[in-house]
């Protein structure tokens, strides 16, 4: 209790100036550029930086001629330092909006195919019924998005975890798997034929994501997989109008679950090729900080997303405490 109370008093003594100070420094890897960032003189920085080594009784930056560098210990006060900021400016933003007679906010980070009916029909939900919370949603792979929610940017992800950095401060909620399939244009030459090989795809120009995602990799891995040279002829990006609108003009290829273009096969534009991929990703999910109380606006996204989740996929696995560990 004693150790408890302890290191609540040496936390407590950090004040925002430390923290910030400590971002900058870590961004700028200098005590003197780092002083300038922050409007003060460098031994003001210098100071600071010596009284939060002193209160935490570890070095946090290791410094060497051409600057300074984070030690382990300088690294996990940075990364709780960056959320801890971001959550006092959302705190303000939510206390602004209700003062202004809002009833709150909340931000979502979803991946490509949840983006396209989950989320939108979630979020539809919630403004029939509470139009005055502000929703934001960002679009983006899972790895970026996790990041953002753990640094406290976002307050709920739906997306996949990817590795074990952060996970144990995560929780994960599968939702349902996500086999992709070949899209194309209605009209595209491949699109006639009653069965393909992966062959026949290879001298079609291609729109892939970045190459840092998984899908990418997975799609690199089953050409060669087949015995084939990897899509020379590329397109690179992730975003949904982007691609879709490359498709219908040309005889483009991409990779995508055939959910997250359903409007334009329904309407005749694209049509998913008669091959078997061999592409599939795991599940995706909901995921939350474990540690984070979040809003009543975040909280009724996420009644919403679960609700329109039962709905939308017929068998929701079971909630999972431990994370799944890879995904986009």
């Amino acid at each position: 209790m004693v150790q408890a109370s302890t290191s609540w008093f040496n936390a407590s003594r950090l004040k925002t100036r430390h923290l910030l100070l400590l971002l900058h420094l870590y961004e700028q890897r200098s005590v003197l550029r780092a002083a300038e960032a922050a409007s003060m003189t460098q031994p003001a920085a210098s100071k600071l930086l010596a009284e939060m080594e002193s209160v935490l009784g570890v070095k946090l930056f290791e410094r060497h001629a051409r600057g300074v560098e984070p030690t382990w210990y300088g690294q996990v006060l940075i990364r709780r330092a960056r959320s801890a900021l971001s959550e006092i400016g959302r705190a303000h933003d939510e206390i602004a909006a209700l003062r202004d007679g809002q009833m709150g906010q909340a931000a979502i980070g979803t991946v490509v195919n949840p983006g396209t009916n989950l989320v939108p029909q979630a979020v539809a939900m919630v403004k029939r019924d509470f139009p005055d919370i502000m929703i934001r949603v960002e679009m983006d792979y899972s790895r970026p998005l996790v990041a953002k929610l753990l640094d406290g940017q976002l307050d709920i992800v739906i997306g996949r975890i990817m590795g074990p950095e952060g996970a144990a401060e995560l929780d994960f909620e599968p939702l349902a798997d996500e086999p992709h399939s070949v899209i194309a244009r209605a009209g595209h030459p491949l699109a006639g034929r009653a069965r393909l090989q992966h062959a026949d795809l290879i001298d079609y120009g291609w729109i892939l994501p970045p190459t840092e995602s998984v899908l990418r990799a997975r799609l690199d891995s089953v050409f060669l997989e087949h015995g084939l040279r990897r899509p020379h002829n590329i397109i690179e990006t992730s975003a949904l109008p982007v691609i879709t609108n490359l498709l219908r003009s040309g005889d483009l290829l991409t990779a995508l679950p055939i959910d997250s273009v359903a409007p334009y096969v329904q309407a005749g534009q694209l049509v998913a090729l008669p091959i078997e991929l061999g592409v599939r990703m795991e599940f995706f999910g909901i995921v939350r900080r474990r540690d984070q109380l979040l809003s009543p606006g975040a909280e009724r996204v996420l009644e919403a997303l679960r609700s329109t989740a039962r709905r939308l996929y017929a068998d929701v696995p079971p909630r999972l405490e431990a994370p799944l560990p890879s995904g986009r």
